[in-house]
C-alpha cells in the first residue's frame, strides 16, 4: 500500500479546515496530520506532525501567512507550502512565491484544483495560474510586463498592514497582530500614504476598506 503524503492545514476559519480535511482525507494518497487556526499555533505544531506539506491562508489572526511560510522555510526547509486564499492571484502570488510557496490556489476556485496543486507539488513541481506564470515569464525573462499597480508597489509588510486597516483594525491593534512597535506601525502608514498619494490617515483608511471589499468573494 502506497504511503500517503502528510498535510497540515493553517487558516483561522474553522470551517475552511473541517472541509480542507474532508476533501483531503478522501483522498488514497493524502492525510492531514494537522491543522492549526494562526500562525504561532502552526509553528508549534510542525514539529510534533511533521507533513510534506503545508496549506496556508495569507489572512491569519496573529500573523500574515506570507511571513509564516519564510518562517516555515527557514525552519523546516524540506516542507513545502502551498497558499489557498481568496485574495487574488495577480496580486500575491510572486510575494508567495518569494516566500517560498510552491503553489497558490484561490478559494473560489474548483475543489480539485487543490488537488491538482497537492499533487503536483509532491512531485516537485510549482502550482501556479496560466496567467501568473505568463506574467512571471515577461518580468524575469523577458523584462517586460504590465505595469505594476500603486498597491502592487506595498513591500509584504506594507501590504500586510493595508489590509488590516481594511478590515478594521487600529494602528494599536496592528501593533499587537504584527508583534512590532507602535512607531513602526506609523511608519508603514506613513510610507503606504505616500507610495498610494494618499494626504492622510482617514483617506488612507478609506482606500484600505475599500479595496479589502472589493476582495471579498462575489
Amino acid at each position: 500500500m502506497t504511503s500517503k503524503s502528510k498535510i497540515m492545514l493553517v487558516d483561522d476559519h474553522p470551517l475552511v479546515r473541517e472541509w480542507l480535511a474532508n476533501l483531503i482525507n478522501e483522498e488514497e494518497d493524502f492525510e492531514v496530520c494537522g491543522a492549526a487556526g494562526n500562525a504561532r499555533e502552526a509553528l508549534g505544531l510542525l514539529g510534533m506532525v511533521e507533513p510534506q506539506i503545508v496549506i496556508v491562508d495569507i489572512s491569519l489572526e496573529g500573523g500574515s501567512g506570507l511571513e509564516l511560510i519564510k518562517d516555515i522555510k527557514a525552519i523546516y526547509p524540506n516542507v513545502e507550502a502551498v497558499v489557498l486564499s481568496m485574495h487574488d492571484e495577480m496580486l500575491y502570488a510572486e510575494r508567495a512565491m518569494n516566500a517560498g510557496a510552491a503553489g497558490y490556489v484561490m478559494k473560489r476556485e474548483a475543489t480539485e484544483k487543490v488537488l491538482e496543486a497537492l499533487r503536483a507539488v509532491v512531485q516537485g513541481q510549482l502550482y501556479y495560474s496560466h496567467a501568473v506564470n505568463a506574467m512571471l515569464v515577461q518580468k524575469h525573462v523577458k523584462g517586460v510586463g504590465d505595469q505594476p499597480t500603486a498597491i502592487a508597489g506595498l513591500s509584504d509588510r506594507e501590504l500586510e498592514v493595508f489590509q488590516l486597516l481594511g478590515r478594521g483594525y487600529s494602528t494599536r491593534q496592528i501593533s499587537e497582530q504584527m508583534n512590532v512597535g507602535f512607531k513602526t506601525v506609523h511608519a508603514y502608514c506613513a510610507r503606504i500614504k505616500e507610495k498610494l498619494d494618499l494626504a492622510n490617515i482617514n483617506e488612507l483608511v478609506v482606500r484600505a476598506v475599500r479595496w479589502h471589499e472589493s476582495q471579498q468573494p462575489r
